[in-house]
């Protein structure tokens, strides 16, 4: 009998230890996903009013527990989807930038950027408004070599 008895009590124990480590996991993978799902609300949340970023995960088969497979599937996917919107969100942001130099040149050498158009779109501002390298005085100045940079009033008026 106490053979029996300490066979039991060590595979009770084993069983005990595998929940622990099993819960841990569980807890661990979980806590990964909630800050993966933040990271990628932030994300949704500084593309606006753009938008474009791809929040959807692969669907899983109903409400459940899900396995730890599918705990660590469900955080790899979050983690590539948050990787694609950092990715979205440094080239938006790396666009703008190159507009904004664009848009300081025309500014300091209108007569270097004849014609060229940089919308309030690119440079990340809310609005219609366009800027744009023109003549000062129509085909005189444009002639003369008289250009300016315009910033147009707005959207245009519903028809």
């Amino acid at each position: 009998m106490t053979v029996l008895d300490v066979t039991t009590r060590e595979a009770a124990a084993d069983v005990r230890a595998t929940t622990t480590d099993e819960a841990a996991a569980r807890r661990l993978l979980r806590e990964q996903i909630t800050r993966l799902e933040r990271r990628l609300s932030s994300a949704v949340v500084d593309s606006m009013p753009e938008g474009g970023i791809d929040t959807a995960v692969p669907a899983l088969r109903g409400p459940r527990v899900l396995t730890l497979g599918e705990l660590e599937r469900l955080r790899d996917a979050l983690a590539a989807r948050v990787a694609e919107a950092r990715a979205l969100l440094e080239e938006r942001e790396r666009r703008r930038e190159d507009a904004r130099v664009r848009l300081e040149r025309m500014l300091l050498a209108p007569g270097d950027h004849r014609h060229v158009r940089i919308s309030r779109r690119e440079l990340g501002e809310s609005g219609c408004g366009v800027w744009h390298v023109r003549p000062r005085v129509g085909i005189v100045g444009m002639f003369m070599g008289w250009w300016q940079v315009k910033l147009s009033s707005g959207c245009p008026l519903a028809t």
